[in-house]
């Protein structure tokens, strides 16, 4: 995506995301062209591609700002890590679950893993919770631990349709990880 802050770049780029959004309840993501988007957002060729370069950019660009807000989130340390991306994926329903229809909630993933880097040159806020925690450590490996731990966790919880009450699940880890502190010496 072409960052903007020109107000009308903005209201294309939200008008052109809710269109494939939007697409993307009616058709698989891979059916879904750049033309389509253009007619459900009534916005010409030029200025989607003033935007964004492809399909693609726009979902992409949309997964990145709402991992960004995550981020936010953690480094804040307003609430623990766990109530936060259960959080997060509650406020993304609708978004997470036409990734996991169209398989296509790895994506997720990667762009959580590409603010790894903010994280390991260490300009995370001191209110982070695993400040720490990572201290004196390899904190690269812990982070790609914690996030790709957690983040299989709630792709199987949106898999399943976040039936289960977050509360339940994040006891089951909870109680997990009491144990496994129980048997690492």
């Amino acid at each position: 995506m072409i960052q903007s802050k020109n107000p009308s770049a903005i209201r294309s780029q939200k008008e052109i995301t809710e269109a494939l959004i939007a697409l993307m309840h009616e058709y698989p993501y891979d059916e879904i062209s750049v033309k389509q988007i253009l007619l459900e957002s009534k916005l010409a060729r030029k200025t989607f591609y003033r935007n964004f370069d492809s399909k693609d950019d726009v979902l992409i660009s949309l997964i990145r700002s709402v991992i960004r807000d995550y981020f936010s989130v953690v480094d804040s340390g307003r609430a623990d890590v766990l109530t936060t991306i259960f959080e997060f994926a509650v406020r993304n329903k609708e978004l997470l679950g036409l990734l996991d229809e169209n398989g296509m909630l790895h994506i997720v993933l990667q762009c959580m893993n590409e603010n790894l880097t903010i994280h390991k040159s260490g300009s995370v806020s001191v209110t982070n919770p695993f400040i720490c925690l990572f201290e004196g450590l390899d904190s690269e490996y812990l982070i790609a631990l914690n996030t790709g731990a957690v983040w299989n966790v709630i792709s199987l919880w949106v898999h399943q349709g976040m039936k289960e009450d977050p509360e339940h699940v994040k006891e089951t880890i909870r109680q997990y990880l009491k144990r496994m502190a129980g048997q690492i010496r």
